[in-house]
């Protein structure tokens, strides 16, 4: 577990108020609170922590494997079951199953990030991230988003089965439902050469700018973009 002062100020914010709780307002008491700010509820929630801080642990099995890891929030069946990463958010059932030591990952929807186990991701919709295994900085936003994901790092989708068939390409962005569906590689960073159409005034002209695809010319031929 990684020591950072925002960790130790949140840690003292929640010791502190632990000492001011009143009476509870309902009777009885909610259920579920369990020693150093953590809460169960469910078949086997937290069912391995020893000295992990400030978990949320609802549903079956959700955050089972949890030891030492803490700020994590499971809500739905599975969800963070292998988790000791700490700081990931995960609703919905299996959403970060399979994590294990990942940190800082939010997913949200049936089965969204399930085999992940890096850091810095964000899922959200059923299915979206779903084969990320050790991808880092990558954001899916609909249903089957970067699905099958694995070791891209530093992708955005935004849109149902957006960047869909990606494995392993890097720093794409797919805007839209379907975009960049067949897409298995990394953005490209050479530019692009334009090259206008030659006149009596002007012979030639080059221009570079950043690129999109291999080779476009634009309607009447006017320019041809090369890459």
């Amino acid at each position: 577990m990684k020591t950072n002062t925002p960790f130790l100020i949140l840690v003292s914010l929640l010791t502190g108020f632990a000492f001011l709780q009143p009476s509870p307002a309902v009777v009885p008491p909610p259920d579920g609170g369990y020693p150093g700010f953590n809460t169960a509820e469910g078949q086997n929630a937290l069912f391995s922590r020893s000295t992990g801080a400030a978990n949320t642990a609802v549903g079956w099995n959700s955050l089972f494997g949890d030891t030492t890891a803490s700020f994590n929030t499971g809500v739905g069946t599975g969800t963070l079951l292998s988790n000791n990463g700490d700081s990931n958010t995960a609703v919905g059932a299996a959403a970060l199953l399979l994590n294990t030591t990942g940190s800082e990952n939010t997913a949200v929807g049936t089965a969204a990030l399930v085999n992940n186990d890096a850091d810095a991701n964000a899922a959200f919709g059923a299915f979206s991230l779903n084969g990320n295994t050790t991808g880092v900085g990558n954001t899916a936003i609909g249903v089957s988003g970067l699905k099958n994901n694995t070791s891209g790092n530093f992708n955005t989708a935004t849109g149902d089965g957006a960047l869909v068939s990606n494995t392993n390409g890097g720093s794409n962005t797919a805007i839209g439902v379907s975009a960049l569906s067949s897409n298995t590689t990394a953005a490209s960073t050479s530019p692009w050469v334009l090259t206008l159409a030659p006149t009596s005034a002007r012979p030639l002209a080059l221009f570079v700018f950043t690129p999109m695809a291999a080779t476009w010319t634009t309607p009447l031929g006017l320019a041809t973009f090369t890459r």
